[in-house]
């Protein structure tokens, strides 16, 4: 896959969940069908070039190891989003209605160990790895200092109104569009780690 790939798919494919979940809830309810199956699988797949993107990000970072837990952490937020959508769809194909959709997840939720891992802490990784990513980034004069607040806005907006997830993904679209053009430009070269770097002294 050519890099570049990633950094524009992966946002474009959150605007499409984003755009779907404002169209499928027109009627006045969201899921179960096709809507529902096809916005979830778009974020599933835009989660898988989170991953990607995220370890690409710590070679930008010269591969050191805060920029190798960050992105440990980020993929384990990105795998708890994974689960929580992936949920979703199941609930969706096994049920008729709205309502028949919301108590099956509310079952699966009770089971131990998912609520934490998939909805109330594990997601929330994703978003801290992601931003904390940038920012190291940014600190270290690999991307433009204004993208790190761009990415901010993305993580925000869902918190304020879901509905502002298109938006969201659009500011998220031109933050990774200059992270990558920085990333793969011909003359860009990854930062060696701490140790790498520091001279060894005789």
């Amino acid at each position: 896959m050519n890099p570049r790939i990633a950094f524009v798919a992966a946002p474009l494919l959150t605007l499409t969940y984003g755009v779907i979940r404002i169209l499928d809830g027109l009627d006045g309810s969201r899921g179960p069908g096709p809507a529902w199956t096809t916005g979830h699988l778009a974020f599933i797949a835009a989660m898988g070039l989170f991953v990607y993107i995220f370890w690409q990000m710590r070679r930008m970072a010269g591969g050191n190891a805060l920029s190798t837990v960050i992105a440990v952490i980020a993929t384990a937020g990105a795998l708890a989003l994974t689960t929580q959508f992936t949920i979703d769809i199941v609930a969706g194909l096994l049920s008729d209605d709205n309502l028949s959709m919301s108590l099956l997840t509310r079952e699966i939720r009770d089971t131990p160990g998912i609520t934490p891992a998939a909805y109330d802490v594990g997601p929330y990784l994703f978003y801290v790895g992601q931003f904390a990513l940038v920012v190291q980034l940014a600190v270290m004069r690999r991307i433009k200092v204004w993208t790190p607040f761009l990415v901010l806005c993305d993580l925000i907006m869902p918190n304020i109104d879901k509905d502002l997830i298109p938006l969201g993904a659009i500011l998220l679209l031109v933050s990774f569009v200059s992270i990558s053009r920085r990333a793969f430009s011909p003359t860009y070269r990854p930062v060696p780690s701490t140790i790498e770097a520091t001279p060894t002294l005789v």
